[in-house]
Formats: structure tokens, sequence, C-alpha cells
């Protein structure tokens, strides 16, 4: 008797089709507005031992039902921040870094369970960071968010899209080098007509000098015991390179928090990004 052929299994395995929930309200962003900061994360319980907080602990707010605050309100807590250790990467990070605004880190998000006359009782719903005594609490906003684009539409070959471009200035965490899922910073925002769901290309010339890490000069077309062409060739003589994209997932005035999604090579602080 004939035996019944084994059932073949035909679920497709696909990713998300958008950024997941952490990427968007943990990235951190700019403001070059002045943010409120009169309500502030005071303490919370075991206050003899902690000195953060985190998802599930209970923490106090600096403002209660006197002052508007109510049960089930939902809050993000933040905090403004900068490198520590204020090197400049590449010649002109300072600068552009003042022209977007201020830093802020996203620390993440706390439900009011309860709200006394002065003082609020909250629960940390979503945790990004150490949630700190004094940081900022402000109403929480719901953020948009855009869909992934599909892979193989990417163009690693792609001629300039004409549109605006600028730099990547900063990571999340200072960090200086990024590849696939990190979170970046450039200096281009709602000035500039920058959307969430936007996507930047980011690229980088052979040759330059300002604006990543040190080379060795004129690599690009000479090089000590490698080769030496009898026509020296600039880096806006060749082709540019291009290292991936990102999509946007926040947007300031000045700047936009993107989230690096394909990676062909180590990006740095200071490679160029357009509009595509």
């Amino acid at each position: 008797m004939a035996q019944d052929a084994p059932a073949q299994n035909t679920t497709t395995i696909t990713g998300p089709d958008q950024p997941w929930k952490s990427s968007v309200y943990c990235a951190g962003f700019y403001s070059s507005d002045k943010l409120p900061d009169d309500l502030r994360l005071v303490s919370g319980e075991q206050s003899e031992y902690k000195i953060t907080f985190v998802y599930g602990d209970t923490v106090y707010l600096s403002k209660g039902s006197n002052q508007g605050v109510k049960e089930g309100d939902r809050f993000q807590v933040i905090r403004p921040d900068k490198d520590p250790l204020e090197v400049p990467w590449f010649k002109w990070q300072d600068k552009l870094t003042r022209a977007m605004g201020n830093y802020y880190m996203d620390l993440g998000q706390l439900v009011v369970v309860k709200a006394e006359p002065n003082i609020a009782i909250a629960k940390v719903s979503l945790s990004c960071a150490f949630m700190q005594r004094a940081d900022i609490v402000l109403p929480y906003i719901e953020r948009p968010n855009g869909p992934f684009k599909d892979l193989s539409a990417f163009d690693a070959l792609a001629p300039s899209s004409g549109k605006p471009r600028a730099m990547i200035v900063q990571g999340k965490d200072s960090a200086e080098m990024y590849g696939r899922w990190d979170t970046v910073y450039v200096n281009l925002g709602k000035s500039q007509g920058v959307k969430v769901g936007d996507y930047f290309r980011v690229f980088r010339y052979q040759g330059t000098y300002a604006e990543t890490i040190p080379k060795e000069k004129d690599y690009q077309d000479r090089l000590y015991g490698f080769g030496v062409n009898p026509k020296h060739y600039s880096w806006n003589d060749l082709p540019r390179e291009i290292l991936g994209e990102g999509i946007v997932l926040n947007v300031g005035q000045n700047a936009a928090t993107v989230m690096i999604t394909v990676s062909r090579n180590t990006m740095f602080a200071g490679d160029y990004v357009e509009l595509e």
C-alpha cells in the first residue's frame, strides 16, 4: 500500500516589516528646542540601596493630582547627555553637533498607578537604560513609524539622488563606528524636509582627509610599495563608495535619528549621507 508523502513545511520566515518598538522609543534624539524639565523622577521603592530604576520598578514623580497627574497617565523619561571624552573624531564634528541642538537619551516609559496630592507613583513599563533620580519626565507622545524597504532594492552603485546631503555626526552612546541596526544622528531635519520613514544613503569618498579616520596621504591612487599611478587622481575624480542605508526614526528641527538597515562596510562618524 502506498504511503502518503511527508507533509511539506511551507511556512516562510520573514523579518519585521518596520522598526521594533525598542528601536523607535529607545533611539535618543537631538532637539534645538528647550524641553520642559519641571516634572522629574524623584525617587523610588528600595531607594536606600537602589541607585537606578528599570522595568517593573516603582518610582515617584514630582507632581501629583493637584498638578493634574492622574492614574493611567503615561510618561517618557529622558536625560540630556554628551560625549564624555569631548575629543572630535572628524574636523567639523563639534560645530555640526552644536548646530543639531541638545542630545537627549531615551531612558524608557512610565505608567502612573496612583496619584497623591503632590506626588505620583508610577511603574516603569519600558526600560531602555537605567533611570536615575532627577531624570526629566515628559508626557508620552506616540512616535510614528515607517516601513522597511525591500532589501533587494538596495543599489550599491546608485547615482547621486540630487537631494540634501549631510554627515553622520554622532552615534548612540557616543559611538564613532557603526554597522547594521546601529543608531546614528545626522545633521538634517525638518528644516530640510526630512520625515520619519525617509531613507538616507550612506557613502564615502576615497582620498579625503578631514571627514573620517586618519589615512595614508593619497592612498586612493598611490601607496608606497604597492603601486603609484603616473597621473594623480583626487577624491573627486573617483566614484564614491556606497556603504549602506538607514531609515529615519525621529526628526528634530536640524537633526534626524537614523537606524542603519544595510551595511556593506564599517561606517564612521564623518561619513556622508543623502536623502534617497
